[in-house]
């Protein structure tokens, strides 16, 4: 098992790509703490993943309950092994139609968040730790509506390097993952019914060069990569899980036919 022993922390951990991370994390032999927002849903998350996982109700966001999360960590694991800052919020903001409060929200959990989430638990990173943060590939997309989105996610981009800099000198490595459109609940809320989203997927599916939308453990097995022993002369560096859609865009269906 390639964590074997190992410690880790998940923000946004409760669903999607970060609960899956935390399954396959598991399954490797690490003990997990993931955070959410939803106590409901962390709950449940934490009961599925059993007694190598512990669960902390915070908003990857604040400072004071990552704050309070690291607390708690070093009292329970002592040390970190792995960090996956993987929290983030969607959203759109059309130009001319935004609220500055809309903006600095999307902003504020997807990069400044990050930052944080590192900051607080830096203190517990173990020699020979990993960082893994989490990008989109709309920072480099140009979707329209999505200036605050693609920002937020540019930045986590650059952020990454300085901070395998700064992380350095105590052997700890930092790198990025980018996931494209992966098949989890985010898609819900633009879909009323099943057959609405299958279509959607396909729409989706049609601009990926690997013909199919991602899956969430496409990029927890990129993530695990990161984290483990076989990434060990790997930092600063951005791992890019998108069937392509960024990479080799002519490769996609919808332009082959």
């Amino acid at each position: 098992m390639r964590l074997e022993g190992k410690t880790a922390l998940i923000t946004g951990g409760s669903s999607g790509i970060g609960l899956e991370t935390a399954r396959l994390f598991i399954r490797e032999g690490a003990r997990v703490a993931i955070t959410g927002r939803d106590k409901a849903r962390l709950d449940a998350a934490v009961s599925e993943l059993g007694p190598n996982a512990v669960g902390f109700q915070a908003d990857a966001g604040s400072a004071s309950d990552m704050d309070a999360v690291v607390a708690a960590l070093e009292k329970s694991f002592g040390r970190l092994d792995i960090l996956f800052a993987n929290a983030g919020i969607g959203g759109t903001t059309p130009l001319g139609a935004t609220p500055a409060e809309s903006f600095d929200a999307i902003v504020r959990t997807n990069l400044t968040g990050v930052f944080l989430t590192v900051q607080s638990a830096s203190k517990l990173f173990a020699p020979g730790g990993s960082v893994v943060l989490n990008s989109s590939v709309h920072a480099v997309l140009g979707a329209p509506q999505y200036s605050a989105y693609a920002a937020s996610k540019a930045g986590v981009r650059s952020m990454g390097r300085v901070l395998a800099s700064e992380l350095a000198p105590r052997g700890v490595r930092v790198n990025v993952v980018t996931p494209g459109a992966a098949d989890t609940p985010i898609w819900d809320k633009y879909a009323p019914n099943e057959q609405a989203l299958a279509a959607l997927h396909q729409r989706i599916a049609d601009r990926v060069p690997q013909g199919r939308i991602g899956k969430p453990e496409d990029t927890a097995k990129a993530v695990l990569f990161l984290a483990s022993d076989d990434s060990s002369h790997v930092t600063g560096s951005e791992l890019v899980v998108d069937g392509g859609a960024t990479g080799a865009p002519a490769g996609a269906p919808l332009y082959l036919r």
